[in-house]
């Protein structure tokens, strides 16, 4: 049976492509899910993803991944910084997560260094624009397929 990976998306990610490019990139979110899709293709996994604005539809979603899916990955964009439902969300699944942005949060503005969900996370990835996404699955699936074999690491 194929690897689940639940890809999901926060607020304002359904505008990629047209919001602050040099930010963000030029790429819509429906062009990086598909460059992550061929990736997740060449890699046997099964991939779903989900975009919202909506905090509480986010909330949902990943509660849905309980015997669901294998392990999520989540750009919480502007609820990273202030979504304590979306930590409580994704420590309840109990499944592992990684993190990621497109850009490093790191330089940008003060308010958004801190990570409210990153500690909940395996890891956080960011800063390399669509290619972030890429480097997350390749994580997770090596992460799932070690715990899988019996040789985790942290």
């Amino acid at each position: 049976m194929a690897m689940k990976i639940w890809v999901v998306n926060g607020p304002n990610l359904g505008l990629l492509g047209k919001r602050e490019p040099a930010i963000y990139g030029a790429a819509s979110l429906q062009e990086i899910m598909a460059l992550l899709a061929q990736r997740a293709a060449a890699l046997g996994v099964e991939l779903h993803n989900f975009q919202s604005d909506v905090e509480g539809e986010l909330v949902q979603y990943i509660g849905r991944a309980i015997g669901a899916a294998d392990g999520l990955i989540i750009n919480p964009a502007a609820y990273t910084h202030t979504s304590v439902a979306l930590r409580d969300a994704i420590a309840a699944t109990a499944l592992p997560c990684v993190e990621v942005h497109l850009s490093n949060i790191f330089k940008r503005e003060e308010f958004r260094h801190q990570s409210l969900t990153a500690p909940v996370c395996l890891g956080t990835i960011g800063g390399f624009g669509t290619f972030s996404y890429v480097l997350a699955l390749e994580a997770l699936v090596e992460h799932l397929r070690q715990r899988a074999s019996g040789c985790e690491s942290r």
